[in-house]
């Protein structure tokens, strides 16, 4: 495909998309094995749409949303032209799915996945076209197994392709997802990739679907493994007040919320990755040697976990 030609595979992106999220939603239904995902279609009045879909209250999932999104208008927020000033005042089209899980019992991880695709168009000019995405998981309490099973299944999905793409986006993921105030990851990290067109349509929307797709494969053997592991209250609430570190991260830093806030996307579903229940304590510090210890200490920074396997 050249460049010149974007919209002739919107379509065929878009029925991705859309697959993509049944699959996953059936998945985490069946997960969860009480709750279903509720649909809420919408309409944005600037141009586009989406069908939100948010499970609440499951044996299983606190809150889960499993969103998709096809937006567009004539002129590219700022939070998109921020990295790439050069595509300021140009019409847009932009389509994805964005998921974050948020389960309750602390021993499963939070997650959060987003794939998409963006077109940014002007009269007389080539239009410019990109793929990006991701995966992430945020432990509370991490057993190394996991860690590793998900950054070796997502190596495993990007390997086809080139054995520099998950080094890289490894490496992105773990620079992107961190909180500059805290001085700390946001968790374990995954994938992250943005502005990818340059090995052409076909390899660069293949790479998408493979990393799209290997969200489940990644997430649901932990979700099997760790569900029904005991817990009490002092667990409960290091999950609630770890949590406030994604609230923090949303708002303050990540590019995909303030996109939709400022394209005037709808706000209940741009703020569904929010956490249902969260709190904040002042000054607080884990007990020496504990598990929590354990969290910051071996888990909140960037690492090589697949040399673990070798």
């Amino acid at each position: 495909m050249t460049q010149s030609q974007p919209h002739d595979h919107l379509a065929t992106v878009q029925q991705f998309l859309q697959q993509l999220q049944d699959a996953i939603c059936k998945t985490l239904e069946q997960a969860d094995g009480a709750a279903q995902f509720v649909e809420d279609a919408w309409q944005r009045p600037e141009g586009g749409g989406g069908k939100s879909r948010v499970l609440t209250a499951g044996k299983v999932f606190e809150q889960a949303g499993v969103n998709y999104s096809h937006v567009f208008g004539a002129n590219m927020p700022a939070s998109a032209t921020a990295h790439r000033p050069e595509l300021a005042g140009r019409s847009f089209n932009a389509c994805g799915v964005s998921l974050v899980i948020h389960p309750n019992n602390p021993y499963v991880p939070t997650t959060h996945a987003n794939v998409r695709f963006f077109i940014a168009e002007k009269d007389g000019e080539t239009p410019v076209w990109w793929f990006g995405g991701g995966f992430d998981l945020t432990p509370y309490y991490p057993f190394e197994e996991d860690v590793v099973h998900w950054h070796q299944t997502a190596k495993t999905a990007v390997d086809p392709f080139g054995s520099e793409y998950y080094p890289d986006y490894k490496k992105w993921c773990d620079e992107y997802f961190y909180l500059k105030h805290r001085n700390e990851t946001r968790g374990v990290g995954g994938l992250f990739f943005d502005d990818l067109n340059a090995p052409g349509f076909e390899q660069s929307f293949a790479l998408m679907q493979a990393v799209g797709e290997a969200f489940i494969p990644a997430y649901l053997p932990i979700i099997e493994k760790r569900k029904a592991t005991p817990y009490g209250d002092k667990e409960r609430q290091f999950q609630l007040y770890r949590r406030g570190r994604y609230v923090e991260f949303n708002l303050v830093y990540d590019r995909g919320t303030l996109f939709g806030l400022q394209s005037g996307g709808r706000t209940e579903s741009i703020l569904m990755s929010m956490p249902p229940l969260v709190r904040w304590q002042y000054g607080f510090e884990p007990e020496q040697d504990s598990p929590e210890a354990i969290l910051y200490e071996r888990y909140l920074k960037p690492q090589d976990w697949l040399k673990l396997n070798d």
